[in-house]
């Protein structure tokens, strides 16, 4: 609980407390006894949401919900742009969920400025209930728990980078200057909160083309690489037309800045591309030169979720052309992938049974390319159901035994990697399951 009647305050060297959860409240006119902050209720609930357009182009956050401590080190391919995002070990990195409050400050700001508001500030008053609201999340006791954690972490992650300092120089700074809360004395509700944002993250919001809209959708995107990945899409595809935007798997990763090695990336990448349910955006597979897997994404409004939209004029398609997932020619610049001649394959929005026979071609190219792509280690899956169905036995140790085996025949190179390591074990749990017993 917040101490009655008091303000407080969130820096790196103030402990963190939990408020009473505040109760839905009616808007209230001026001279009303109400507070100001409820004006601000009808508002806040049709407000456009808005995401600073850098902050989807690199990696400055946490993809994970364990706490992040190792730091994001970036460069980008030309060399010209880098990121260096560290962590403060007690509170861990701020995550790509505690970006929402970024995106929800981005927001009214950015409906500031549209409605002609002079200086804008850049420290925001607000309801929590609102800033909840407004990005999916439940209004619980818990939920304003996790608030204030996810506060501290904006506060505590430092960040440095050369994107729009000064002569190449860097700049450093935290996603927040600080926060505070107040709290009614008699009721213990709260009265609002302070966030101060850091001048960075504040200028480019302001700046002209600095923000970039979001669908609702969005907020109920449950995995961080899933979020990270819609980010990615809507700031490339979002305007890229029909084809869309391809980019390569391992420049992916490098722009992620996730922890592990690349190849578990690239086969959770193409199982995302499998399932294909990012609102708004359809994903799909390509082969490159070099024989590395290329995601291609493409606007499809109204697609899982998203809010429906009118054509934009030189998009050059319908919503229903566009949501048939054909592979495309290779963006610009991306010469080395195979490429489809436009129309070759692409059905007429009628014919429905084709589009869906070519749905199930794509899925079965993309599942083949999951298969290969989880040659050297075992996915979690695998790992679940060998711990229920031959249980006892030291999975890592027999997949070593199973790499030696496969690497020591080349004919032994298995067409899925996960199916055929399961079937070692089994034969393994058959021939020594009785030692276990003994």
């Amino acid at each position: 609980m917040f101490p009655r009647g008091n303000i407080y305050e969130s820096t790196r060297s103030l402990t963190r407390a939990r408020p009473a959860p505040p109760q839905p409240q009616t808007p209230t006119r001026k001279g009303q006894g109400g507070d100001q902050f409820d004006l601000f209720l009808p508002y806040v609930a049709d407000m456009p949401m808005r995401d600073q357009r850098e902050m989807m182009e690199r990696p400055f956050f946490s993809l994970a919900k364990s706490k992040r401590i190792k730091p994001i080190d970036y460069t980008s391919p030309d060399g010209k742009l880098w990121v260096h995002v560290s962590a403060s070990p007690e509170y861990g990195m701020a995550t790509i969920w505690d970006a929402d409050i970024l995106i929800y400050c981005a927001s009214v700001l950015a409906d500031m400025a549209r409605r002609g508001v002079n200086d804008v500030p850049r420290k925001l008053n607000l309801m929590p209930y609102d800033l909840l609201r407004a990005i999916g999340r439940p209004t619980t006791g818990r939920a304003y728990e996790l608030l204030g954690q996810a506060l501290d972490r904006l506060v505590a992650t430092t960040i440095k980078t050369n994107i729009r300092a000064e002569n190449r120089r860097e700049a450093t700074f935290s996603w927040l200057d600080g926060w505070t809360q107040l709290v009614d004395e008699k009721t213990e509700r709260s009265r609002g909160m302070t966030i101060e944002l850091s001048n960075w993250f504040w200028e480019g919001v302001m700046m002209k083309g600095g923000v970039l809209s979001i669908d609702r959708a969005y907020f109920d995107i449950t995995g961080g690489r899933e979020r990270w990945l819609y980010k990615v899409a809507r700031k490339h595809a979002g305007g890229a037309g029909e084809e869309g935007f391809a980019i390569s798997m391992p420049t992916l990763f490098e722009k992620s800045g996730a922890e592990g090695e690349y190849r578990r990336f690239k086969f959770e990448i193409l199982k995302l591309a499998e399932k294909d349910a990012l609102p708004g955006y359809g994903l799909s597979v390509e082969t490159a030169k070099g024989g590395e897997p290329m995601l291609r994404m493409r606007r499809i409004d109204g697609k899982d979720g998203a809010e429906p939209a009118l054509p934009v004029q030189g998009r050059g398609a319908t919503t229903a052309q566009q949501s048939v997932p054909v592979a495309a020619s290779a963006t610009p610049g991306s010469s080395g992938a195979k490429r489809v001649s436009p129309g070759k394959h692409q059905m007429k929005p009628a014919a429905k049974t084709a589009t869906v026979d070519v749905t199930s071609l794509i899925r079965k190219t993309v599942k083949g390319l999951s298969d290969n792509a989880t040659r050297g280690f075992m996915a979690d899956e695998t790992i679940a159901h060998l711990r229920e169905t031959c249980p006892g036995w030291d999975l890592h140790a027999l997949h070593a035994e199973f790499e030696k085996w496969v690497n020591a025949d080349a004919a032994r190179l298995p067409a899925n990697w996960q199916k055929a390591f399961i079937g070692f074990v089994k034969r393994h749990h058959e021939k020594h399951g009785h030692t276990l017993r003994g």
